[in-house]
């Protein structure tokens, strides 16, 4: 459902033929290079392309009423379909080519066929031919812009639109789902791209109020033990997240990571292929680089070059000397009956605001809850439908001790077996954290809205956020077997 060239040409009587619009995607002809092998016939330089085809149409030499190559009776006719053979009869083809011919404008789009060029499959299974046909007769209407003659200058200005026009609605040469008509009419408004030339990996431009929206996201898993013989385990990771509305065709915006002095830095970054220029102090951290003192630690500058959908600036991975929040777990059981405590505490250096704070405790391979006696010294323990899971909502912060603790005993005499887990047998339990921390991060990274640089003819609005979220945050049950990971996978 792709296309391999789209052409649009002008014939007015009396004057010479004009090319209007040419725009050939090299990604869907190495496509077809690769489909048709040794058959491969490549697209001809537009000068030649257009004496095939006005000879196809009868526009060349119009005095001349038979042309064998066109007019022969044993040739199969399609009005809107041709078949070109630039290198000479029997020497390869260029199938199906489909033209509209409207007043003065004649448009031609070379479809992609996904078979081999030695069989010619029925027009009727060629989702790319239906597909070029209604692009055809929608760029007609639109350059014609609602009347059969338009005039010169309105012509002249829809013509020039062209080249925005197929970068939204056909980048890389596969049309997008929306529908065309839908379209054109919106892409109508010329804009003011000065002479600068549209990337084909960027499908268009922003239009409106601009804004830049920077958000820093770090997220911490954690394996913690409770027990002096297994080293507790964390690491942390982030994502920079980008979405700039701004006016023009290349916009410049530099957006600077910053650390406090007692920040951890940043290591192992990875950035997006539209950010142009590094220093190589900031690529070259690594946190394989064990007891290196000379980690850089910025500021971590990324200049580019901003596509229109959100996108990563960057990633990282940083060493932080300790997990927002420590815990410990024990639960023992005896003839169907569980005696837990859970025990949480968090760390002086964390914000205590949370926008969502919960533990949950799993239960596997057992029957389900029946009597429960819970107590906790914040938030509230409920029991899921399914009565195998405890949760323990804390809320949006810890009381002024910042510890919390949940302990009590939990009796299993449902009639039904509940989940099974083949890890969690003979003691192996844990806590599994969910939360989110806004404003902050572990790493102290953030980003200044100050400091975000864009060299755009409008001002944007510029907004930075940023937060800490949980994931794969455990805490094992100090009384049973644990699982272990090499310490290499995490920290």
């Amino acid at each position: 459902m792709s296309f391999r060239a789209i052409w649009v040409w002008s014939h007015e009587k009396g004057e010479t033929v004009r090319l209007c619009f040419s725009r050939r995607y090299s990604t869907v002809e190495h496509r077809a290079k690769v489909l048709s092998g040794s058959q491969y016939v490549a697209v001809p330089d537009d000068c030649v392309l257009s004496q095939h085809i006005f000879s196809k149409l009868g526009l060349e030499d119009p005095d001349r009423l038979y042309v064998a190559s066109r007019d022969d009776c044993v040739l199969h006719q399609e009005s809107l379909i041709l078949e070109l053979n630039p290198d000479g009869p029997g020497r390869g083809k260029l199938w199906p080519l489909l033209t509209l011919t409207h007043g003065a404008l004649i448009m031609a789009c070379l479809c992609l066929i996904d078979s081999p060029a030695s069989s010619q499959p029925p027009l009727s299974n060629q989702v790319s031919v239906c597909q070029g046909i209604a692009l055809l007769s929608d760029l007609q209407a639109f350059l014609s812009a609602g009347s059969k003659t338009p005039d010169h200058d309105t012509l002249a200005s829809r013509l020039d639109l062209l080249p925005s026009v197929f970068s939204h609605i056909c980048p890389l040469g596969t049309p997008v789902d929306t529908p065309h008509t839908t379209m054109f009419p919106l892409l109508a408004v010329p804009t003011t791209s000065g002479s600068q030339k549209q990337p084909a990996w960027k499908s268009g431009f922003h239009k409106g109020k601009s804004t830049v929206s920077v958000s820093v996201t770090e997220t911490v898993r954690s394996m913690q033990y409770g027990s002096h013989s297994k080293q507790d385990l964390w690491d942390v990771y982030g994502n920079v997240m980008c979405k700039c509305e701004v006016e023009g065709v290349q916009p410049s915006i530099t957006v600077t990571l910053s650390l406090p002095p007692n920040g951890s830095p940043l290591q192992d970054i990875l950035a997006h292929p539209c950010v142009n220029a590094l220093d190589i102090s900031t690529l070259t951290s690594s946190s394989m680089d064990y007891g290196d003192g000379s980690t850089f630690s910025g500021p971590y500058k990324f200049p580019f070059s901003p596509p229109l959908e959100p996108f990563r600036v960057c990633s990282y991975t940083s060493q932080v000397p300790v997990p927002p929040i420590l815990g410990t777990y024990h639960l023992n059981e005896d003839l169907g009956q569980v005696q837990l405590n859970v025990l949480l505490k968090l760390h002086e250096s964390v914000t205590n605001s949370f926008e969502y704070c919960e533990a949950h405790l799993p239960f596997f391979n057992r029957c389900q809850m029946g009597s429960l006696d819970v107590k906790v010294t914040s938030g509230q323990a409920e029991v899921s439908k399914e009565k195998n899971l405890l949760v323990w909502v804390l809320g949006q912060k810890f009381p002024k001790s910042r510890e919390v603790m949940l302990e009590g005993a939990i009796h299993f005499s449902g009639q039904t077996a509940g989940p099974t887990d083949p890890l969690c047998t003979d003691g192996t339990a844990y806590v599994k954290l969910y939360f989110r921390i806004p404003d902050l991060t572990l790493s102290g990274c953030c980003v200044d809205q100050h400091s975000v640089q864009v060299y755009s003819s409008t001002k944007p609005r510029v907004v930075t956020s940023r937060d800490l979220v949980s994931s794969e945050y455990y805490i094992w049950n100090s009384t049973g077997h644990t699982p272990m990971l090499p310490s290499t996978l995490m920290m």
